[in-house]
């Protein structure tokens, strides 16, 4: 096997190790089944096919965006706040992480995922910023079917509470009310 084909099977065995990465807050809340990185990453690939057009964003840099903001994962895990690492020390592990992970692939390639992660770091675009409120609605919305799931209504009001006024694109803050909306009918119904 040619050494350039050797790197490429190492990139794509990273990229499978994401789907089993645990996503740390559900596995520390003892969730039934906590999804994957790979999960979370794709949803929100998916998340990013419905942006509304009349915003100006790209659509495709946000399905991209979402594909990559988590591959360093596959190397350093899924840092939370409960593992005191500051956000510096985060950074330059998962900086490391995705050099490594690019050397893998061709320079074109390698340089499109560093600047899409890159920029998501840094929250300097709006597809940067629309990415940032999916991340944080595809949590919550996974929190409400964990609750649904494991029938424990409001066990992970944490996870909303973590989000509160954090959100900025007009068109999420609309699903992150109907969400809300829902989980309290959901609550509701279960008290019946």
């Amino acid at each position: 096997m040619s050494s350039n084909l050797g790197k490429l099977f190492e990139y794509m065995s990273f990229v499978g190790q994401l789907k089993r990465v645990k996503r740390t807050g559900w596995v520390l809340k003892n969730v039934t089944d906590p999804e994957s990185v790979s999960d979370h990453m794709y949803r929100m690939a998916m998340l990013s096919f419905v942006v509304d057009p009349k915003t100006g964003i790209n659509k495709d840099r946000c399905i991209k965006m979402s594909l990559v903001h988590d591959m360093a994962e596959s190397i350093v895990g899924d840092i939370t706040p409960a593992d005191n690492v500051s956000k510096e020390e985060k950074f330059i592990r998962e900086e490391k992480a995705m050099e490594h992970i690019t050397s893998l692939v061709s320079e074109d390639v390698s340089q499109e995922i560093i600047s899409l992660w890159k920029e998501y770091e840094s929250q300097s675009t709006k597809e940067a910023r629309f990415v940032k409120d999916l991340d944080k609605f595809e949590m919550i919305l996974q929190a409400m079917e964990y609750e649904q799931q494991d029938k424990r209504p409001k066990a992970l009001q944490e996870f909303f509470d973590s989000t509160h006024g954090k959100f900025q694109s007009p068109q999420v803050k609309e699903w992150v009310e109907e969400l809300k909306n829902i989980r309290e009918e959901n609550h509701r119904n279960d008290k019946t």
